[in-house]
């Protein structure tokens, strides 16, 4: 063989090494590309505190005494906030012989209050005792009554009963007899004579 032909034979078998070389080196890349590729593992952080979450806060609620004219007087739990509509709602609703006029359903209660609602009749019975004024057979509820109802208290007119329910349309609910002392014409001698005639 001369050495002619022995190269070309030597150059054809390093064509064909190469060659399966290029094809190993591609069906390898081929292999790894199509296996998926493990996804890295996440950390989840605990937030502080949301371990143990606190239960929501539960709402201060008030206990208002619902007296009179319906279907199931007493104590009743009521949220801030509430009317006095809230609260004979409550108490089963008014009875059939409720004085409607005379309670105010809109104003707002207090905690330790009493709604009072008058039965038909009952207000007139209270206010026919002229200037001098007859006091009514139970306290009244200054958050509640209507401006007959406390004009029939002693030493408060109809002028003084405006200025009452005027007062607690625009300040809210009294939270204490002693309130009435930001109302004009009322001082701490009439104050005293009102204690255990009227609540809150």
């Amino acid at each position: 063989m001369s050495s002619f032909s022995f190269g070309v034979e030597r150059r054809r078998l390093l064509a064909v090494a190469l060659l399966a070389l290029v094809v190993l080196v591609a069906a390898w890349r081929h292999s790894s590309r199509g296996r998926p590729a493990a996804a890295p593992a996440l950390r989840v952080q605990p937030v502080a505190g949301a371990s143990r979450a606190a239960p929501p806060a539960r709402a201060p609620s008030v206990v208002v005494d619902v007296a009179g004219a319906v279907r199931r007087p007493g104590l009743v739990r009521l949220p801030p906030g509430s009317r006095v509509a809230a609260a004979v709602a409550r108490a089963g609703g008014l009875a059939r012989d409720a004085d409607r006029d005379g309670v105010n359903l809109a104003a707002p209660v207090s905690d330790g209050q009493q709604v009072l609602v008058p039965a038909r009749g009952a207000a007139g019975a209270g206010a026919a005792g002229g200037a001098s004024g007859s006091a009514p057979a139970g306290p009244i509820s200054l958050s509640a009554a209507t401006a007959e109802q406390l004009d029939a208290l002693p030493g408060i007119g109809p002028v003084t009963a405006q200025k009452i329910v005027d007062y607690r349309t625009q300040h809210g609910a009294f939270r204490s007899v002693d309130d009435l002392d930001a109302i004009a014409g009322i001082g701490p001698a009439r104050i005293a004579q009102l204690q255990g005639l009227v609540v809150p």
